[in-house]
């Protein structure tokens, strides 16, 4: 049998009002049994101290006053059933004889003329046992309404149980009936309680493993896509290498695919570590000159061939790490399609910076890696919250990419 909340908390409801009833109907029985003794000790408490103020004032006995109450002077005159059970130095006793009769005695110690005498009290309380007369008369009465409050008690149990659980057993089911494909909905997120604080860890926690799994997709598909073009160029180059030596185009083409492979397995694990990068403020010139210059010292380009019109800030909102890999990724694809006597023009218009280059007439269209390498800077641009769009043509290549502009 499987064991769920609500059953466990019903048959801990159930048990503890089952419990609470038995343990008040007892102290009820109880708390009756001695009212009732103490109503037969009370009455004969007044007639002892009734027969000592007479026998103090007038010297004589006289007999009691109750018809319930008989005295005895003497303690062989009580009935042979209650000296078997009480002893003639006992000060009370209470005595039940097998005849039905139920006697409560009491010793009285008095003094008469300078003499001790013993006298004994002995009440026949059989018409006083209101408890027992009770019992037998309405005791089917009692144990039905007794058995009503349990029934009822295990019904309240039953309701408080299934409302305490019903926001627990929903969130169970919708947790249940996740799927990878969709976003997480739960319907308990804006309790104020902690079901509505569970309600909202799990939402998060579903969303950032829905994250991290779309991520190691992309990851394995980019991986896929992207390297496998320069390692296709690489192997058919090294297996020429066999048969004869490499000429200075092949060698030049081995150094570009192992260059892009560098390029494009830093820009992988970028984008592997995009959800621990923190934006911030980034001054994008500053970004601009430093790739510049890496472009200058690692391409045999002229500088002159270089246009600027840039403002003298451009603060924008992201990270250094990957706007850097993104502008050295479009200037190296810029040299890349337009070869080293391409005319590169950098501008900034209405907040979108614009990557222009010449390609010359009559070269061959060059491809490079999947889609030339714009899925993976597509998706740089997108950690960042950028837009960057591409513009392909025949005589020329431009890239324009808007950035979140700081304030």
């Amino acid at each position: 049998m499987v064991t769920t909340i609500r059953r466990g908390l019903f048959a801990a409801l159930a048990g503890f009002a089952v419990l609470l009833c038995l343990c008040y109907t007892g102290l009820a029985v109880v708390i009756s049994y001695v009212t009732e003794d103490m109503l037969v000790q009370r009455l004969l408490e007044r007639e002892a101290a009734a027969i000592t103020t007479r026998v103090r004032q007038q010297g004589v006995a006289a007999a009691s006053g109750s018809d319930l109450i008989t005295v005895y002077r003497d303690y062989g005159a009580l009935p042979a059933p209650v000296r078997q059970q009480f002893l003639s130095s006992a000060p009370r006793a209470e005595v039940f004889t097998s005849t039905g009769q139920h006697y409560h005695v009491m010793a009285l110690a008095l003094e008469n003329a300078g003499k001790p005498m013993r006298w004994y009290l002995l009440a026949d309380v059989a018409p006083l046992l209101v408890v027992s007369r009770l019992v037998q008369e309405v005791g089917g009465v009692l144990i039905g309404v007794a058995l009503a409050l349990v029934g009822l008690a295990l019904l309240l149990a039953w309701l408080l149980a299934r409302r305490l659980v019903l926001p627990l057993q929903t969130l169970a089911q919708e947790a249940r009936a996740l799927t990878p494909e969709h976003p997480p909905r739960f319907s308990a997120r804006e309790r104020p309680d902690e079901i509505g604080f569970l309600a909202r860890r799990l939402e998060t926690t579903f969303i950032e493993l829905q994250t991290a799994l779309q991520r190691e997709q992309a990851f394995a598909r980019d991986v896929s896509h992207e390297l496998r073009t320069p390692l296709t160029l690489m192997r058919n180059t090294l297996a020429l290498a066999s048969s004869r030596p490499l000429l200075l185009e092949e060698q030049a083409q081995l150094q570009q695919g192992t260059d892009e492979l560098s390029n494009t397995v830093e820009l992988l694990f970028a984008l592997a570590r995009a959800e621990q990068i923190a934006v911030d403020t980034v001054e994008l010139r500053g970004c601009i000159e430093q790739c510049l210059l890496r472009l200058l010292e690692e391409h045999r380009w002229d500088a002159s061939l270089l246009a600027l019109d840039l403002p003298q800030r451009l603060p924008v909102r992201g990270h250094r790490q990957l706007v850097n890999l993104l502008l050295n990724n479009c200037l190296t694809n810029a040299l890349f399609h337009g070869g080293p006597a391409c005319q590169l023009t950098m501008s900034v218009e209405q907040g979108c910076l614009s990557i222009h280059n010449t390609v010359p007439v009559g070269q061959a269209v060059r491809v490079r890696g999947f889609s030339h390498g714009q899925l993976l800077l597509a998706r740089l641009a997108q950690v960042m919250q950028w837009e960057i769009r591409f513009y392909p043509g025949t005589a020329d290549y431009r890239v324009d990419i808007v950035p979140i502009m700081a304030a």
